[in-house]
């Protein structure tokens, strides 16, 4: 690369390489895609048949499977899209038959602090500007799937109190569903963080003397956190899709029955805005290695992974495939374990756990680094006290990985800022805990500083593992939310607000909602559910504020503690710094 990362910004380096990028065809079939299985958007996406691929390849035998999960990050993120373009890297550079499967970034964070979901470095996913920027599609579909089913509603809404039981069925040819306005489960959703959206009023009636919808309390979300998303990422097929689609729960009547979309008739003309979406997309690393981006659903707030299907493709045509899961451990591994591989049936050969020096020293002590503001001095000079500290967080990750019954690799992703005193305080203690370690310089060297990365991999991929879940679907509910609360992040409990045992109350009391998987909301910034405890925290209760039901999906969905399914835009946000080179045309300043 002529760029260097100490001196460029992702934006400028993504640019170079994209000079001399590969086509979507010489990526096609680099993977092994024959012409008809690869559906072209211009010379260097594209979207893949994945009905003609499995079929085509069904007897073929699986690749390895590899996950890439990390410690609890800092509020900047500890580089697992990084690592994980790094990996393929540096595995294509001892000429393995490698690709990756990615989520899809949202809008909200690449305008505000975390950035893009591309990499960074010399470890990056190409061409960054529509990747990052709506990429295929599938979000714009999402966003119009689900809010299709919040216009159902609300007119349904409106209809049934403005006309009798006979108006409304001679019109409408459905009888009376009786919905409770106040027991309004979904709420609308945009691809941006917009606190001023969390609470809002609709249907304010009565503007030009017309009937603007029923008024009620309602909310926004950001898309990544829609159950569409979410059944984007486990669908199967489109059947599966289809059926899912039509159990979303979007209401309950005044007898506390639930609404869903089928009962609205409005989940055949949703599916009808996913049947695209469903194929997953294709790109390509800065050197060159296959990447299929399908689905986005955040960790914290979602369940925090790419699709199955990206994944069922990935595995039949390449030897070496690496999927990534969001946050840390605790919750996005915790969601790939328990949720996607009981739904995939897929059974992981590796799972890797980054952590950076920067994060090990924010959990031993450091100032917490703030987005928008220069990194402290603490995190630019040595300070191997406080990496020792830390590692407290990354052995509690490294035991939760043990726990699926899997062997880690400790990704140690460097920076040329870190000692290599730092760095052998984090080898020695991973290494005490017997896990692999790795040390990798993939930002800063691309696949050339990952080629022990890829060799500790490959190692570990030939060990023997015993995958098994945490629980069990038939085991009641406050054992599984227990049950995750004290083996996965540590706490001594938990507490329920009257919102949410009345809500466990109900689901466990249906034999088909009881059994479904369970999706944890928790901040992404602690093992607890308070953002500002740091490191390994104890003397602590998990609280539980109110639990969703997310029938389609297939999850119950625990909130712990203040986290909000609509983030905030905060007071330094990355949209003031993107703008387009009028000379070019091109966009500049996304990271």
């Amino acid at each position: 690369m002529a760029l260097d990362p100490t001196k460029h910004a992702d934006w400028e380096i993504a640019q170079d390489a994209e000079k001399d990028m590969l086509t979507i065809y010489e990526i096609g079939e680099k993977l092994g895609l024959t012409k008809e299985e690869l559906l072209p958007q211009g010379h260097y996406i594209a979207k893949i048949d994945f009905r003609a691929v499995l079929e085509r390849l069904k007897d073929k035998p699986n690749g390895k499977y590899i996950d890439v999960t990390a410690i609890t990050p800092t509020p900047l993120g500890e580089g697992k899209s990084t690592s994980s373009m790094g990996l393929v890297q540096g595995l294509g550079k001892l000429g393995k038959n490698v690709c990756a499967a990615i989520r899809q970034p949202s809008g909200g964070p690449t305008m505000n602090i975390k950035g893009s979901a591309a990499g960074g470095g010399l470890a990056q996913c190409i061409p960054l500007t529509p990747f990052s920027l709506g990429f295929t599609g599938d979000i714009n579909a999402i966003m119009n799937a689900h809010n299709l089913a919040m216009v159902a509603l609300t007119s349904r809404l409106q209809h049934e109190r403005n006309y009798t039981d006979e108006q409304l069925e001679r019109l409408s040819g459905m009888k009376r569903i009786d919905i409770d306005p106040t027991r309004v489960e979904m709420g609308w959703i945009m691809d941006f963080c917009c606190q001023a959206l969390r609470n809002i009023i609709i249907g304010i009636d009565g503007v030009n003397g017309k009937s603007d919808g029923f008024m009620m309390k309602s909310k926004f979300g950001i898309a990544v956190s829609s159950e569409v998303m979410a059944i984007l990422s486990v669908s199967r097929d489109l059947k599966d899709m289809r059926e899912r689609m039509g159990k979303i729960v979007v209401a309950y009547t005044k007898k506390g029955k639930p609404v869903t979309t089928e009962d609205l008739q409005v989940a055949g003309a949703m599916t009808a805005w996913m049947v695209d979406a469903l194929n997953p997309s294709l790109m390509q690393t800065l050197e060159g290695q296959p990447v299929i981006v399908h689905a986005g659903p955040f960790a914290n707030i979602a369940i925090g992974q790419s699709s199955i299907i990206a994944d069922r493709v990935g595995l039949k045509l390449a030897d070496y495939h690496v999927t990534e899961s969001g946050f840390g451990a605790d919750i996005g591994f915790e969601k790939f374990w328990n949720l996607k591989c009981r739904f995939s049936g897929l059974v992981p050969d590796c799972a890797v756990v980054v952590a950076t020096i920067r994060a090990l020293k924010c959990h031993g002590g450091a100032p917490v680094p703030v987005p928008g503001k220069p990194m402290p001095q603490e995190y630019l000079t040595e300070n191997v006290e406080w990496v020792e500290k830390g590692c407290a967080n990354l052995i509690h990750h490294i035991r939760n990985v043990r726990k699926a019954g899997i062997s880690p690799v400790v990704c140690i992703n460097a920076f040329y800022t870190d000692t290599d005193a730092e760095i052998a305080k984090v080898r020695e203690l991973s290494e005490a805990e017997g896990a692999k370690v790795a040390l990798s310089r993939h930002w800063e060297k691309g696949g050339d500083g990952a080629i022990e990365f890829a060799e500790t991999v490959i190692e570990a991929c030939e060990e023997k593992t015993e995958f098994k879940f945490l629980y069990e679907l038939d085991m009641p509910i406050k054992e599984r939310i227990g049950l995750i609360a004290k083996e996965v992040y540590g706490a001594d409990g938990v507490e329920y607000s009257n919102e949410a045992n009345a809500a466990i109350d109900r689901i466990q009391a249906d034999p088909e909602l009881s059994k479904m998987g369970m999706c944890m909301v928790k901040t992404h910034l602690s093992l607890s559910d308070n953002p500002a405890l740091k490191g390994v925290p104890t003397g602590w209760t998990l609280k539980i504020r109110e639990v969703l039901t997310y029938g389609g999906a297939g999850f119950i969905v625990p909130v712990a503690g203040t986290i909000s399914l609509m983030p905030g835009t905060g007071s330094n946000p990355a949209f003031k710094r993107v703008d387009v080179n009028l000379e070019t045309g091109k966009v500049e300043g996304v990271f």
